[in-house]
C-alpha cells in the first residue's frame, strides 16, 4: 500500500491496522510521559534523525529516556494531545514498512495549534511483531490561522 490509496485487500487492511495500532500506542505513551512503554515499541539498534539531530540508539534505556522527556517538552508549548495521521504507507515485502505520519498538536480544548511530521521505518522482530527502527523527523508546521 502506498501514498493516497486506501487498503483494499484483507491483508492490506490488516497491515494498516497493525501500523495504526503501533503508532497510537506510541502516541499514548509519549503524551503520558511513559518512556518505558514507548521504548518497548522499538527494537535496538535504532536511529533518530532530524534537521539538527543524528542519534543512534543502542539500548532500551536510551529510548526510554528520550521519549520520557517528550511530555514535559510538549506541555511547555501548550500541547497536551496528538494522534497519528498516516499520510503514506509503503510496505517492502511482508516485514518492513515505511510510513509518513503527521502529528497534530492539540491543546487542552482539543484545538489544533500546530503539527509535526515524521517518517518511520518499522520491521518485524524475531517474534513477528512490528517494531520501530528508524525515525526521521521532518519538522514542525506552524499553527493554523484563526
Amino acid at each position: 500500500m502506498a501514498t493516497a490509496r486506501h487498503a483494499e485487500t484483507a491483508d492490506e487492511r490488516a497491515h494498516h491496522t497493525e501500523v495504526e495500532r503501533l503508532l497510537t500506542k506510541l502516541c499514548i505513551a509519549i503524551t503520558s510521559g511513559d518512556g518505558h512503554t514507548a521504548a518497548r515499541l522499538w527494537e535496538v539498534p535504532a536511529y533518530v534523525l532530524g534537521e539538527n539531530l543524528a542519534m543512534p540508539i543502542a539500548t532500551m534505556d536510551e529510548l526510554a529516556k528520550f521519549f520520557g522527556q517528550a511530555r514535559a517538552q510538549y506541555n511547555e508549548r501548550g500541547i497536551v494531545e496528538t494522534r497519528p495521521q498516516i499520510q503514506e504507507e509503503d510496505w517492502i515485502g511482508e516485514n518492513v514498512v515505511r510510513v509518513r505520519v503527521r502529528w497534530p498538536y492539540l491543546d487542552a480544548s482539543n484545538r489544533e495549534i500546530g503539527a509535526e511530521s515524521s517518517d518511520y521505518t518499522m520491521a518485524r522482530d524475531s517474534h513477528g511483531k512490528l517494531k520501530l527502527r528508524i525515525a526521521v523527523m521532518r519538522g514542525v508546521e506552524h499553527a493554523p490561522e484563526g
